[in-house]
């Protein structure tokens, strides 16, 4: 998958936890979901993305929710 479209996906995440009342709720919220749902090569990538030298296509709020919780997004590397 392209970055751009994992980009999109968790833009369209923040977009919908973001409005949630509770901002730390919702950080986990978006950050939960990343990792409920996405595989971990796509959590990868967009780690990797995070990591980058431009993480600017991310909407404020998921890489707020992602550098936050990186910790739940990280796949498990198994010896």
């Amino acid at each position: 998958m392209h970055i751009e479209n994992l980009i999109r996906m968790a833009n369209q995440i923040g977009a919908f936890f973001q409005d949630m009342p509770d901002h730390p709720e919702a950080l986990e919220g978006a950050s939960q979901h990343i990792k409920k749902f996405w595989e971990p090569r796509m959590r990868r990538a967009l780690l990797a993305y995070v990591d980058g030298d431009d993480s600017s296509a991310l909407s404020p709020f998921i890489l707020e929710a992602i550098t936050t919780h990186r910790e739940l997004l990280e796949p498990l590397v198994r010896a």
